[in-house]
């Protein structure tokens, strides 16, 4: 089998809360029709209540249980042509960064420590910063997951200073350029 053959032509976007994961996903579902899946919308619909009732209500480990599973039924999936937005802590667990990678073509977003505060401040539906310390919070968190998007991304990029369609643009010919060129 080559290169082609045995990856997935999903392009998967991972990376911390308020780095734009799901803004660029939908910029690319509608450069590529690929089918926008994106896994926290998945699972607040599966589960019939928004991400922070379920940390409150069930924890994290729960929630984290339910991104999983989500892992594994998109990756049983025939047709291979995905937009996979992915929430900002799927990396935690060593199972879903393996599946990630599984899926296709993993693209990190990342932005400096300040910008994410400054996207994130105003959004009360972020249940691991709704504290006084969310800015503290940011930071260790960024200094726990980093290495996990690093073993997980192909390819990172930097979306602050960048609208959406450049990000896209990038993000389609270094694609393109992976699933044509084995590695």
């Amino acid at each position: 089998m080559n290169h082609e053959e045995s990856i997935p032509k999903n392009i998967v976007l991972i990376g911390f809360m308020g780095c734009g994961k799901s803004t660029v996903g939908r910029e690319l579902h509608q450069r590529l029709g690929y089918r926008l899946m994106d896994i926290d919308h998945i699972i607040e619909e599966t589960m019939g209540k928004k991400i922070s009732e379920i940390f409150r209500e069930e924890g994290e480990s729960a929630f984290r249980d339910f991104e999983t599973m989500q892992l594994h039924e998109i990756s049983k999936q025939t047709d291979a042509r995905h937009i996979i937005s992915t929430g900002g802590g799927i990396v935690v667990r060593p199972e879903n960064r393996a599946l990630l990678r599984r899926l296709g073509y993993v693209v990190w977003l990342c932005a400096p420590e300040d910008v994410i505060y400054e996207r994130t401040s105003r959004n009360r539906d972020r249940p691991l910063l709704n504290s006084p310390d969310a800015r503290d919070k940011i930071s260790a968190l960024l200094t726990e997951r980093e290495p996990w998007y690093r073993e997980t991304a192909h390819l990172r990029v930097d979306t602050a200073g960048l609208e959406s369609h450049e990000l896209a643009t990038g993000i389609l010919e270094s694609a393109r350029y992976f699933f044509t060129h084995p590695a």
